[in-house]
């Protein structure tokens, strides 16, 4: 009897034991897997590739012709795969396609992974939209200018590119010639001949004009530089350039960029130029309140006034520190807009980053320009030749950016401008600054005048 008691008891010291264990045991939440770069990329698929998740059975993959994953490709919705890749087959040539996994494990799945991009080889034999852009901008609900960056031997009437200005644009931007050391030869002396070309055929045109740039540290004048007055009389000599400028083209220059790229790209510092070193930390508050009292003198109270920089969508140092000289400026009243230069490539910077950048001007009111805007396809010297995955990427930056810019409000849309017409006249081949010399194809007509790709893409992020 005592030996049956001993055997029952120890029977429910072990269940007893295992329900315990059961209780007690925690069910592993899977992670989330890592999507990577696809590999073996052709017309016709590619093979998608993730890392391991512990504990999972399998893995579950979305194909998607949008990166939202609204419409899925074919066979390609929750697809389970017990492997770490997958060919990924019957595909269209020259699309973009998106792809992402979860992790399933029986009844349990893990939240979704990164989204990757991915174009297929060939072309997709769709040509592109021939709409004109200022054309499509004006139906817009809140239409803004569309500009060009210009030269002014361009504008020979009948020439190719007259023909396409006055078709496609409705504002300018000289590209260079309208900076102070192409107009001012000597203290109170200046050369109007070309800035006041460029400006004429834009009033005569119906064409808005934006002025570009008042003061810059790589366009001062020789006789500047070598300026051997006091600080004092070096700050009135910029002064005077201010006020006689605005002045000349009052009423006929409707914005200006009233200092450009005064931030260093380091540490958020002001850069240290000319400037700086002779007019101090405030100089960039003294020019727009010279170009402020010119404008006002001159019965010009419609003008806007502008500060424009580069590359501050990624660079937070810098973004901080633009935005800490737009405070002061806004306190004071003295700017109505921000120019930024967008000067990007096709992986950089990212939707989010050119979002919060943009927004923060947004938020207090002023006027956006986007004002330098290409797209660099080939930064790393990778390519030789504009390939077919390029020029999707390409258009689909395009279509990125301008879907960004239309979707702000009415109230702080002022335009949006394309640094320069033909690929093979771009600055971006010839930069010894970017750091890439070699071929690049950024904007959105080619070296014979046809529109590519990002034409479309631009058209088509005004959908």
């Amino acid at each position: 009897m005592k030996i049956k008691f001993l055997l029952v008891l120890s029977s429910l010291f072990l269940f007893l034991s295992a329900c315990s264990k059961d209780d007690n045991e925690t069910v592993e939440t899977l992670e989330n897997p890592v999507a990577n770069a696809p590999k073996d990329v052709n017309d016709n698929g590619f093979k998608a590739k993730w890392n391991y998740v512990s504990n999972s059975k399998s893995y579950l993959l979305d194909v998607s012709t949008t990166e939202n994953f609204t419409a899925f490709v074919s066979n390609y919705n929750a697809k389970e795969v017990t492997d770490l890749n997958e060919v990924v087959v019957g595909l269209t040539g020259g699309t973009q396609y998106y792809y992402r996994v979860r992790a399933k494990s029986e009844t349990e799945i893990s939240d979704y992974s990164n989204v990757i991009s991915v174009v297929t080889t060939g072309s997709d034999g769709i040509p592109e939209d021939p709409t004109f852009l200022k054309v499509k901008v004006n139906k817009a609900a809140n239409p803004f200018f569309v500009g060009m960056a210009i030269k002014a031997s361009q504008l020979t009437s009948g020439s190719p590119y007259d023909i396409i200005l006055k078709n496609e644009f409705s504002s300018i931007s000289a590209e260079y010639e309208m900076k102070m050391d192409q107009i001012s030869t000597a203290s109170g002396v200046y050369n109007w001949t070309v800035a006041d070309q460029i400006v004429a055929y834009g009033n005569s045109n119906g064409i808005n004009v934006h002025g570009h740039a008042l003061v810059w540290h790589n366009s001062v004048p020789k006789w500047l530089t070598d300026f051997s007055g006091t600080d004092a009389e070096f700050a009135a000599e910029v002064k005077k350039y201010i006020t006689d400028v605005v002045t000349h083209y009052a009423g006929k220059v409707k914005s200006w960029d009233v200092v450009n790229e005064s931030v260093d790209d380091n540490g958020g510092n002001m850069r240290n130029t000319i400037f700086l070193r002779r007019m101090g930390p405030n100089y960039v508050k003294d020019c727009f309140q010279w170009a402020r009292n010119a404008a006002t003198a001159a019965d010009d109270t419609n003008l806007l006034l502008f500060y424009n920089d580069y590359a501050t969508s990624a660079n937070i140092p810098k973004q901080d520190k633009v935005f800490s000289i737009i405070d002061d400026l806004k306190t004071s009243n003295l700017i109505d807009g921000v120019g930024f230069q967008m000067h990007n490539t096709y992986l950089s910077p990212t939707k989010t980053q050119i979002e919060t950048d943009i927004n923060r001007a947004v938020s207090k009111g002023l006027k956006i320009h986007v004002s330098e805007l290409d797209i660099q396809v080939n930064p790393f010297n990778d390519i030789s030749t504009f390939t077919n995955e390029r020029r999707l990427a390409q258009k689909a930056k395009y279509k990125e950016m301008v879907k960004i810019y239309n979707a702000i409000p009415a109230a702080n849309k002022y335009a949006l401008t394309i640094w320069g017409m033909k690929d093979n006249e771009s600055w971006i081949p010839y930069s010894t600054d970017l750091n890439h010399v070699g071929n690049d194809w950024p904007l959105l007509y080619d070296s014979n005048f046809a529109i590519k790709s990002s034409h479309t893409g631009f058209l088509e992020g005004l959908d």
